[in-house]
């Protein structure tokens, strides 16, 4: 399959993401005084915008790249509900996925802004596991998805909020690999060491080292390695892909492991990068490229999104072309990587 053919192919694929879905709120606005009642600036509101976040935004890549995402979360029964719905209704999104609850609050991240400078972020939330009953119904609706939908690819993403728990994550696991159905997580450190089984393990590099207590430095090449390689045997992970930031990615299967170097780019905003190399991979996986093709893929789409300020979904056309310019299924054809 040539790169064109494989980016055409996208439209078919539909990839379950589960996970913390998040509204980003932005407030901007002026600073002209400092207040009388306190030594605090005064800002005077100008605009306000809501945007989907966390494992929403995630949905947002997979749909960017031309595939048919499917969430999965639960969100609260509360004041913010129908922001957050008309906020999928608005990009395209099946809601089918979502449980509203009464026992959680819709998680919000409102920045307040003024002349480009971030003042404040105020976080509305609750981040506790999900209750055992509401665990038990979210786990309903993926299955009744899973049953509904041919899913060709399951994406974790995990902000720590409460939404994935140990138990959604063995039943999951364990019902995609009753289908054959490729996993991947984009972990935080709550449920770190609880992904076992899965295909596909990202965390950056402060998370690993976070998840598994480590002292290391990314140029510590063979430390990272054998530690790596001993994390995925425990953990009976296919593959592990540890984003390092402006050193690019490294990666670990059975054939063994490489070090990515970054593209050269000309980074504006990191925001969201994650999120778009977790979905850029699960495309990649649901066609069965080699891991390194995977990794190469990932890391440009991750690159191309730091090059534009804010959290924007990756532009699939950017991807192609630089994918095509880059001959990056080539080279995994000629080096069987």
């Amino acid at each position: 399959m040539d790169t064109k053919t494989l980016f055409e192919s996208f439209k078919n694929v539909h990839v379950l993401v589960i996970g913390d879905v998040i509204i980003d709120s932005y407030l901007w606005g002026d600073v002209s005084r400092i207040s009388p009642e306190a030594p605090v600036p005064i800002i005077t509101a100008l605009k306000r915008e809501h945007r989907l976040g966390g494992a929403a935004n995630v949905a947002l890549n997979v749909q960017a790249l031309g595939a048919t995402p499917l969430l999965c979360s639960v969100a609260g029964d509360d004041g913010h509900r129908k922001v957050f719905e008309k906020l999928m209704k608005k990009r395209g999104l099946i809601t089918d996925g979502i449980v509203f609850s009464p026992q959680r609050e819709t998680s919000v991240k409102t920045r307040i802004i003024s002349q480009n400078q971030h003042l404040l972020r105020i976080d509305d939330e609750i981040d506790q596991p999900l209750a055992k009953d509401v665990t038990e119904s979210l786990v309903k609706r993926i299955k009744k998805l899973l049953s509904e939908y041919k899913i060709d690819a399951i994406i974790f993403e995990d902000y720590d909020k409460g939404v994935i728990t140990p138990e959604l994550i063995e039943e999951t696991v364990q019902f995609a690999k009753e289908r054959g159905i490729p996993t991947l997580v984009d972990p935080k450190k709550r449920n770190f060491n609880h992904y076992d089984g899965v295909t596909f393990f990202k965390p950056n590099f402060k998370e690993f080292l976070t998840g598994l207590n480590l002292d290391l430095k990314a140029s510590d090449k063979e430390e990272l390695a054998k530690a790596a390689g001993e994390f995925r045997k425990e953990h009976d992970i296919r593959v592990l892909m540890i984003t390092l930031a402006e050193k690019g990615v490294f990666v670990s299967d059975d054939n063994g492991h490489s070090f990515i170097p970054a593209e050269v780019r000309n980074i504006s905003d990191v925001s969201g990068a994650g999120d778009t190399v977790i979905s850029v991979s699960a495309l990649c996986l649901a066609f069965g490229l080699r891991t390194e093709a995977v990794a190469r893929i990932a890391n440009m789409a991750g690159g191309l999104v730091c090059e534009i300020p804010g959290v924007v979904p990756v532009s699939k056309e950017l991807l192609l072309q630089e994918c095509m310019d880059k001959k990056v299924l080539e080279y995994q054809a000629e080096h069987g990587g």
